[in-house]
């Protein structure tokens, strides 16, 4: 099964206020498992960066100046993600600045029902726990020490991994097929598990005195009973 985890960065909260997608990171997936293949671009977004923006990911107007607008990388955006589910920390956010770009090149919108929003999922498994990413990472002991600000990519692949442990991690005695290129490939094959149990020689038992004499009384009214009914 094909996935897409997906991850974006912009110049603010609302694409109905103006603001505009900067950034966008993908990591494929394959059964779960990342493959290699990824999409990042920057994107000229137009207009300048909030300061509180520029805090976040510190990407700023002059280095997004000459980097190429969405209308550019649209194309090779869409052939990536293809049809898979999009699985997204937060969704609903990055959905709608991702189809407000669409809809303003005149692209049908991406419908909510393709995403997988992890902060859902985690606030499900641990109920008034912190669900944001860097309180996930720590939960599941991932190494984000080189996350000083967001990025899309590192977003990404951060996130694919704690995707994988909000589904149960990695199956034990499971191998994988990775998929290849954007079309994936390959297929799920259980490998064999050997165990090994410690033997034990059976405990000897023998019947105390007392055992027996009960024993030889509880046949003997079995024998009387079957005498009875003859």
């Amino acid at each position: 099964m094909r996935e897409i985890v997906l991850d974006t960065e912009t110049t603010g909260f609302d694409p109905l206020s103006g603001h505009r997608l900067v950034e966008i990171g993908c990591v494929e997936l394959f059964n779960h498992l990342p493959t290699g293949s990824v999409f990042h671009r920057y994107c000229n977004p137009e207009r300048d960066m909030p300061e509180e923006a520029f805090k976040v990911h510190g990407l700023s107007a002059d280095f997004l100046s000459d980097k190429p607008l969405f209308a550019e990388v649209v194309a090779d955006f869409l052939e990536f993600i293809g049809d898979a589910p999009l699985v997204i920390h937060n969704a609903e956010f990055d959905m709608r600045f991702i189809n407000a770009e669409l809809a303003r090149l005149g692209f049908p919108p991406l419908p909510m029902s393709r995403s997988i929003d992890t902060v859902m999922m985690a606030r499900k498994r641990f109920p008034g726990a912190q669900a944001n990413l860097d309180a996930l990472c720590r939960r599941f002991e991932i190494d984000n020490t080189h996350r000083t600000k967001h990025g899309a990519l590192l977003d990404s692949e951060l996130l694919a991994e704690v995707y994988l442990q909000l589904i149960g991690g990695r199956q034990p005695g499971l191998e994988l097929g990775g998929g290849k290129g954007n079309g994936g490939g390959g297929g799920a094959t259980a490998s064999t598990i050997e165990v090994k149990r410690e033997f034990r020689a059976p405990r000897p038992h023998a019947p105390t005195e007392e055992e027996s004499a009960a024993h030889t009384a509880f046949v003997g009214k079995l024998k009387n009973a079957v005498w009875l009914r003859e």
